[in-house]
């Protein structure tokens, strides 16, 4: 096993290290199987770093499988964004991706020894039929009228299916295992439904399509995967893939072992819910930046680094949580404030005009692009008479705890001189627009002459050379930290999710996007460029303030 810095344990762990310990297993081989119907989420990144890790420090491989089971639900868009996501994590799976339907061959040869062997029937009960023969949790389940059916007439009612020779819903393919069984997955689970439709791996071949249950513990076997890793919800069905694979002529015998799923707070992370935002065009779409897909969060400015970050920080368990947003957001903070260039932006601009400044005059200004890294280098930003000013960082009046701009007082701005408010300017609804000040031209890089104390600093744009741009500022999808738990779930939609401010960035950012995707706006938050950015007019995505905001809201 190699050597990893700072290796977490956890319970799959020491499974793994028994097993490996005791000879049971030479070599570690795990599995990533999303279904290719939506968009990975951060649940999935869970899983992701889990299976993939195991596989890193354990010197391990490590599939990516696509349990492509139903064609009417899936899509080549949901494969090509899955790779994607995996990637842009920064793992790399063994060999080429794998799916499922490349084994539809072998999965029917089993189907088949199963009916041969008087283990599985064809039933021609509709849905309905079987939901109210499948009995409740404290009531046995009752046999299908068709459950003795004999293997001849089984064997050649399934060959008919499978040339398609029957309607979707007309009947189906059952296990026979045992109807009064506590577990509702072992009454006679359906391991293969008639489905007359195109499959984006397979095409037109098939009219028949095997059951996710059925499918999942065969492939696993198939590609002598040692630990099957899975959620919670998949406890129970533990049995009948053991059933499966016990009776079916394979060789390997794959253990799954169950881990909790990932909740978190103020959003939902069930894909049939996803969808339903997507569809009922409550955000613009997966890649939304208030979504907790992996494409929403990477548009956000989300780094993969906070995302495998977070994943370590919840840990691997057997109970179920409820993971608090605030430690999500608290990774990419400590990501973003270690990387991210700073520069200056105003979102909600007034104009500051140094009256004792020459017209016409420009001056280049030197500022840091870290405070505390000088690695980073610095940057040229312009200087001129007129600047802007965010609106909340001046007053005309205000008591001693305001550090900002206050009528006949003082305060610096940032990387630049000292100025002093002396008249303003307002519109018809008495908004200050523009704040006449002076300058202290002695102040650039140093204090006051005479010693006199300037507490404040702000940030401001120079008018001159600032271009014009849009920030987006998100918030929470959802008013309630559990919306799952409501009756309607899109009642707790959050309406002021989304805050779109127009305001100046300093020139040129756009063309210089750091390696990291993201700056630290000075005082405002981390923002990254948006895929809607154009030249003419750039986007930016707030990622996250420069503090923790969600304490304040249980409070």
């Amino acid at each position: 096993m190699a050597e990893t810095e700072h290796r977490p344990t956890n319970f799959i762990r020491q499974i793994i290290d028994k097993d490996l310990s005791s000879g049971l297993h030479d070599a570690i081989k795990t599995r990533f199987p999303p279904e290719p119907n939506g968009f990975l989420h951060i649940g999935h990144a869970k899983s992701i770093c889990l299976n993939f890790g195991i596989a890193q420090d354990y010197t391990g491989t490590c599939n990516l499988r696509f349990d492509d089971t139903n064609p009417a639900k899936e899509d080549i868009a949901y494969v090509n964004s899955i790779k994607e996501d995996v990637q842009w994590l920064g793992f790399t799976w063994d060999g080429e991706a794998r799916y499922s339907s490349n084994y539809f061959d072998q999965l029917h040869a089993y189907a088949v020894e199963l009916i041969e062997k008087g283990l599985a029937y064809v039933d021609f009960s509709t849905q309905d039929v079987m939901r109210e023969m499948r009995g409740t949790l404290k009531e046995p389940g009752q046999n299908s009228p068709y459950r003795d059916t004999d293997v001849e007439t089984n064997l050649r009612e399934f060959a008919k299916m499978t040339a398609g020779e029957y309607k979707e819903g007309e009947c189906s393919l059952r296990a026979k295992i045992d109807m009064a069984s506590p577990f509702m997955c072992m009454r006679d689970p359906v391991i293969y439904r008639v489905k007359h439709a195109h499959h984006h791996q397979t095409g037109d071949k098939w009219c028949v399509y095997p059951m996710y249950d059925f499918t999942h513990c065969i492939s696993d076997a198939i590609e002598g995967i040692t630990h099957s890793l899975c959620t919670l919800e998949f406890q129970d069905n533990r049995r009948l893939y053991d059933w499966v694979i016990e009776n079916i002529s394979i060789d390997c015998t794959p253990r799954q072992y169950e881990f909790s799923r990932l909740n978190l707070e103020y959003t939902v992370l069930s894909k049939r819910r996803l969808i339903q935002l997507v569809e009922e065009n409550h955000v613009s779409g997966w890649d939304d930046p208030r979504m907790p897909t992996i494409a929403g969060l990477r548009r956000r400015g989300y780094t993969p680094g906070s995302i495998v970050e977070f994943c370590k920080r919840i840990g691997v368990t057997k109970m179920d949580n409820m993971v608090e947003m605030s430690m999500l957001e608290a990774c990419i903070r400590d990501d973003l404030n270690a990387n991210a260039p700073r520069a200056m932006a105003v979102l909600d601009p007034i104009k500051l005009v140094i009256e004792n400044y020459d017209e016409g005059k420009t001056e280049t200004l030197v500022a840091p692009n870290h405070p505390n890294d000088e690695s980073m280098g610095t940057r040229n930003i312009g200087f001129s008479r007129e600047v802007y000013i965010e609106a909340e960082d001046f007053r005309e009046s205000a008591n001693k705890k305001f550090k900002r701009l206050v009528l006949d007082k003082e305060v610096r701005l940032r990387n630049a001189y000292v100025v002093k408010a002396n008249r303003v300017e307002k519109d018809e609804n008495g908004n200050v627009t523009t704040v006449y000040c002076t300058y202290d031209p002695e102040t650039l890089g140093k204090d006051p002459a005479d010693g006199r104390k300037v507490k404040g600093v702000i940030h401001w744009v120079d008018a001159a050379t600032a271009q014009a741009a849009e920030f987006r500022l998100y918030d929470r999808l959802f008013n309630v930290p559990n919306p799952a738990a409501e009756e309607n779930f899109t009642d707790a939609i959050n309406p002021d999710s989304l805050e779109i401010k127009q305001g100046w960035v300093e020139a040129g950012l756009v063309n210089n996007v750091p390696e990291v995707g993201a700056w630290q706006f000075e005082r405002t938050g981390y923002f990254c460029v948006d895929k809607d950015s154009t030249d003419e007019k750039p986007v930016f995505n707030r990622t996250v303030g420069l503090r923790d905001t969600w304490a304040k809201m249980g409070e």
